[in-house]
């Protein structure tokens, strides 16, 4: 009687056992002693030694088998093999070396296939259709290899046709797969064509080897060779796959069960894994007749759980043990280990599905939570894409909160507690691991990890480890598209636990991003705990602006006033160039919320103190593009102090130039304040004394960039009042300045004269003259030059100069009239001589260009007259070239293109348009005869 062991692995779990004679209602006197079985279906096939053949019914549910049939085939014919064939309903028994065939539920007597005797050996195809009425055995008859074809027809009649296949001597096992026919005989195997019958030796057997055995694989056409205890697996073309599965012993017999390999022999069956030939389980059996045991299962069913052993009085069914339970069982259990290589087995074999093993990442993951192994909990809980984030709230806060509802109510196999707060799952599991501990000392064996019992962690690292884990869960979590009330609470509680760790990197870096922390649980925990910053950021993300400012207003006081310490001296990795104050990280951190900000009373009520500690960033403030709608200029330009001129300076600037404003009011606000900071600069470089050449260079180019922006300014611009600008710059050295205002007042002489006298750049009062584009103004400049007035001496070389360039234009009398009794003569004689000489030039060019205009007005008078008085001759066939009417004595018109109109049409068309369409304005006609020939 079968019974089974201890294993640490069942892979096969008893179904049922039969007494086959007891079931059959034999009497004791005629025991029978089982010799084959076949399963097909539910169906059980039993072979017995005094020639009958039973038939049993099974239930996977674990019902009794029922007893069917009773067929005897003959007293001296023992049945070695049974062999199902669905596809012709019938069922092939070998007995006594001869066949015979019988239906499958044996309610009739059976019938002896062909004449063959001296039968050793009968296999079918693997993958026969069962749909199909047709099918094939393979026979080893004496020497001969035998293709036997069964074909069904109507009345249940069956065809067979029998053909050689190859000569083969003493032939022991056969396995048939696609066209290949694997032959075992006791000198090795080798492999035929079922169709041409050539084959080929694939190895030979020691002497001393058993008896040679062929099991066919379901799946991917694969047959197992059995050489003594080793299973060599080839594929249909005879090369070797896979790796080799060795047995503990000599099989007798093998069957499949997917994913196991089942062998039987001396007293015991043993269940391997087919993939990696690993050994599962042993189930030993009491000897009892004959030391043969047969395994049997259903090779043409994929899928199927069954598997029979039988002895020679007892039949013992097997169902294989489902993936779940397996794990379920490992996981009872506590090894850890086992059920993730089974996991890991099953998901490769297929044997389990997605959401099942996503189920088993969750169970794994709360063992281990609640076995204190974070880490690794945590690890699985990552691989199950079903569990959802919530299933960790109740760890971190306790029962009822705002979450609590959307906790699932999971219990999945009721191997672990409800969840609970940390510091109880930790106190729980240290109570066990102490009680381990007791009982270890004991000499008792426990299921706790022997890391713990070796180096008993604390209470404090383990809640920190723990926190960690767990933040990391929900850092993933927030990338998985959650919904929002799920999402509030992930982000909640991940602030939760950095403040609990004192992340405060972390607090800041989740809080200042996008995020759906609810601020109602964080705010007065954050507060109390002295996160403000923290907080600031938070209330930014959330758009509560107007909190978040005036704790970034209070953290710069605090940092500028000394009551905190300054983040600077924290012991920062940024260098001394990057290395900024605490208070003005709060004004970095409050100007990027106010420049997004369109609500101008906040803006301008922190806008001062972010002013105090960086000017930079106020105007950042003021001139950010980032905000809706744009500041009200004359609110900002109220509010902004009046000492801090860069921040109107450059604010006026951006509004000027960037926004297009065209107030001449900050036009001329904007001049004035350039203007003013231009003669502070200017009064600036000269107290450069005892200063060095750097820094000489440096304040140099300010001045000169600054002057350079206001002198652009007072060109470019007409709105802003220059008598205002003067008013500011008129006892300074701004010359330029001066002669671009008076410029725009239209005052030609004072600008002449700060040009060429105050800056005596006479390019520049040359440049003006011409856009002047008035003779005089040159005169006016020569003057300027002969006579400077107020002590100064005359600049004689520019006035050469001025004649050189523009003498030729010039009036000689007007140039005589200024020069100067004191100017040398050979300085301008030559000037005076070229100029003259242009004028009289310039006089007879004249005169050639009045005659010969007044030669082209007469010509062109009188060819004007020659058309005019031409002779057009009409006739009574004349008609107007415009509306096509004939003339007969109406007034007409002629064209200079000779075209000729009633006078009507002429008054519609005018004179620039011909009767026949030209228009002499854009068509200008031109006639030889016209030209000057006189």
């Amino acid at each position: 009687m079968g019974s089974d062991s201890r294993p640490s692995r069942a892979a096969l779990e008893p179904l049922a056992t039969l007494d086959p004679a007891a079931l059959a209602g034999l009497p004791v006197s005629t025991p029978i002693t089982v010799r084959s079985a076949a399963l097909s279906g539910r169906l059980l096939y039993l072979g017995t030694g005094g020639g009958k053949l039973l038939l049993f019914s099974l239930d996977e549910q674990g019902a009794a088998p029922g007893f069917l049939r009773l067929l005897p085939i003959g007293a001296t014919l023992p049945v070695s093999a049974i062999l199902p064939l669905p596809s012709v309903a019938r069922v092939l028994v070998l007995a006594d070396g001869i066949l015979l065939l019988a239906d499958p539920l044996l309610s009739r007597p059976v019938r002896r296939l062909g004449s063959l005797r001296g039968v050793t050996a009968v296999a079918a195809p693997a993958g026969a259709d069962p749909s199909s009425p047709s099918c094939s055995i393979v026979v080893s008859v004496g020497k001969k290899l035998l293709r036997v074809d069964l074909s069904l027809h109507d009345g249940d009649e069956l065809d067979v046709q029998t053909r050689e296949i190859a000569l083969v001597d003493g032939v022991k096992a056969l396995a048939w797969v696609g066209d290949s026919v694997f032959v075992g005989t006791a000198t090795g195997y080798s492999l035929y064509s079922s169709s041409t019958g050539q084959g080929v030796d694939m190895f030979t057997l020691p002497e001393s080897s058993g008896h040679p055995r062929v099991k066919r694989l379901s799946g991917d056409e694969e047959v197992m060779l059995l050489v003594d205890n080793v299973g060599v697996v080839v594929d249909r073309f005879g090369q070797p796959v896979g790796s080799s599965l060795v047995f503990s012993t000599t099989p007798n017999c093998i069957a499949e069960v997917f994913p196991y390999v089942i062998v039987a022999g001396d007293s015991k069956v043993d269940v391997y894994r087919r993939r990696n030939g690993a050994h599962l389980q042993t189930i030993p059996f009491a000897r009892s007749g004959p030391d043969v045991l047969i395994v049997a299962s259903d090779d043409d069913v994929n899928g199927t759980d069954l598997v029979v052993i039988a002895t020679a009085y007892k039949v013992f069914c097997y169902r294989k043990v489902s993936a779940v339970e397996q794990i379920k069982a490992s996981l009872r259990r506590k090894n850890y280990k086992e059920a993730i290589s089974l996991l890991a087995e099953f998901e490769s074999d297929g044997e389990i599905s997605e959401d099942m093993i996503s189920f088993v990442h969750a169970q794994l993951g709360f063992l281990l939570f609640f076995d204190l192994r974070f880490e690794d909990a945590v690890n699985h809980f990552l691989l199950s894409e079903s569990m959802q984030p919530s299933e960790i709230f109740p760890f971190i806060m306790r029962d009822p909160n705002r979450w609590s509802d959307l906790v699932p109510r999971k219990r999945y196999w009721g191997l672990h507690p409800p969840p609970k707060p940390l510091e109880e799952v930790i106190d729980d599991g240290l109570v066990t691991v102490q009680r381990a501990l007791f009982l270890k000392k004991a000499g008792v064996d426990t299921v706790v990890d022997e890391g713990f019992l070796s180096n008993p962690p604390s209470r404090a690292d383990l809640l920190e480890l723990a926190i960690r884990n767990i933040i990391r869960y929900l850092c993933a979590s927030r990338l998985k598209n959650l919904s929002s009330p799920e999402m509030e609470g992930v982000d909640t509680l991940l602030m939760y636990l950095y403040r609990a760790l004192d992340l405060v990197d972390d607090m800041e870096k989740l809080a200042s991003s996008q995020n759906s922390c609810v601020v109602d649980e964080l705010e007065s925990l954050l507060d109390d705990s002295g996160h403000l910053r923290t907080l600031a950021f938070l209330y930014g993300s959330k758009g509560m602006c107007s909190k978040a400012l005036s704790i970034w207003r209070i953290l710069a006081r605090n940092y500028g006033s000394g009551l905190w310490k300054d983040l600077s001296e924290n012991g920062s990795h940024e260098t001394s160039v990057d290395k900024k104050s605490g208070e003005e990280i709060a004004a970095i951190e409050a100007s990027k919320i106010l420049k997004t900000s369109s609500d101008e009373d906040l803006v301008l009520e922190h806008l001062g103190w972010v002013a105090d500690i960086d000017q930079e960033l106020a105007i950042a403030v003021l001139t950010s593009e980032m905000r809706e709608k744009q500041l009200s200029p004359e609110k900002v330009v109220a509010a902004v102090d009046s000492e801090k001129v860069m921040i109107h300076q450059r604010y006026l600037q951006w509004l000027i130039e960037d926004q297009g404003c065209d107030d001449p009011h900050y036009h001329t606000s904007y001049a004035l304040l350039l203007s003013k900071s231009a003669m502070e600069a200017v009064h600036m470089e000269s107290e450069y004394g005892g200063k060095d050449d750097k820094e000489i260079d440096s304040n140099v180019q300010f001045i000169y960039s600054l002057r350079e922006r206001l002198q652009l300014f007072l060109q470019a611009s007409d709105l802003y009042d220059p008598e205002d600008v003067l008013d500011v710059i008129a006892e300074s050295e701004l010359w330029l300045e001066k002669a671009i205002l008076y410029r725009k007042m239209g005052q030609e002489n004072i600008v002449l004269q700060i040009l060429a006298l105050k800056l005596e750049d006479s390019e520049a009062a040359e440049q003006y003259c011409a856009e002047i584009g008035r003779d005089d103004a040159y005169i006016q400049l020569l003057g300027l030059y002969l006579d400077p007035q107020n002590g100064k001496e005359p600049m004689f070389t520019a006035a050469v100069r001025l004649l050189h360039n523009h003498g030729k234009s010039l009036d000689p009398l007007q140039v005589l009239e200024r020069l100067s009794p004191d100017m040398p003569l050979q300085l301008a004689s030559d000037t005076i001589l070229r100029m003259l000489r242009a004028r009289v030039h310039h006089h007879r060019q004249g005169q050639i260009v009045h005659n010969l205009s007044r030669a082209t007005n007469l010509d062109a008078r009188l060819t004007r007259l020659e058309e005019r008085s031409r002779h057009v001759q009409l006739t009574d066939e004349s008609i107007c070239d415009s509306c096509r009417a004939r003339l007969g004595t109406k007034l007409f018109v002629m064209y200079p293109d000779d075209s000729v109109v009633c006078y009507r049409c002429y008054r519609n068309q005018g004179d620039s348009s011909s009767g026949r369409g030209r228009n002499f304005r854009k068509d200008v006609i031109f006639k030889q005869s016209w030209l000057v020939s006189r």
